[in-house]
């Protein structure tokens, strides 16, 4: 209800109401006809009287008690709901760890030591397929690894090692969130003592005062580099485990983007 309505319309518990409600019924005087139309007159007057300022009080209150309202109940726009999240209310990320330990493979005959260290192993003249592989070394406890040395060689887009040199070799270590970042190429398949091998990354990971981890990456099935069936060259790697099998996204441009996280048991 508007409060300008509301000083007009009357009081529901004594308020004014018509002026004919409130006359007294006319009376007569048997002895005196004169006396009786007086009366009738007086009572007319009074009424008349009576109800006049019953109607002014009643406007008054009623005027009075809007004016109130309109002081205590000002109008107000509904406040709209906080789109900011309490930062109590926010959870920290869950690592992508399985806790499970990562499988080891065989070092093989080409490692080198002392290789540099670097996380980019393009160099000028570089061939092959470009992937960038990130990721982060954790426990088994699903603990990020700071400081932890991940060592890195591979053969380049025509199956060779280099040996004389350090092309496709070098070593990093993790920062203090415990990630790592390579820049290179995906590897050819090659003929080795163990007969066909699968395209490969080999990696020896050591967490400060841990066993070293040595393994290999491996890439999916549905890769596509240098015209090879990886499907094919997986299945008939016999030292191919699917557990270490780099998770990929194409990038424009025959580029990769590659994800492959460590899980180290460690002695502390």
């Amino acid at each position: 209800m508007r409060y300008d309505d509301e000083a007009k319309a009357p009081d529901a518990h004594g308020g004014a109401r018509r002026p004919d409600a409130m006359r007294v019924p006319d009376g007569t005087d048997a002895t005196d006809g004169k006396r009786g139309n007086s009366r009738r007159a007086f009572l007319r007057t009074t009424s008349a009287g009576v109800t006049s300022a019953a109607l002014a009080a009643t406007a008054g209150v009623a005027a009075t008690s809007a004016a109130s309202a309109q002081q205590t109940v000002p109008a107000t726009t509904p406040k709209q709901p906080s789109r900011v999240r309490p930062a109590g209310l926010t959870k920290p990320v869950t690592p992508a760890c399985s806790g499970q330990e990562t499988p080891a493979s065989v070092e093989g005959p080409l490692f080198k030591p002392a290789s540099p260290e670097r996380g980019d192993l393009v160099t000028p003249g570089t061939q092959g397929v470009r992937i960038d592989l990130a990721g982060v070394v954790y426990d088994t406890s699903c603990t990020p690894l700071p400081g932890t040395l991940i060592e890195f060689w591979q053969c380049d887009q025509n199956g060779d090692y280099d040996t004389s040199g350090f092309a496709l070799r070098g070593h990093q270590y993790t920062n203090n969130r415990g990630a790592y970042l390579l820049r290179t190429i995906i590897p050819r398949d090659y003929w080795g003592r163990w007969g066909q091998r699968a395209p490969h990354i080999h990696t020896q990971v050591q967490a400060p005062g841990s066993p070293v981890l040595v393994t290999q990456l491996y890439f999916p099935d549905d890769t596509e580099a240098y015209g090879r069936d990886f499907a094919a060259l997986n299945a008939a790697d016999r030292l191919l485990n699917r557990a270490c099998t780099i998770a990929l996204t194409a990038r424009p441009g025959a580029a990769y983007s590659g994800t492959f996280d460590f899980v180290l048991k460690t002695t502390a």
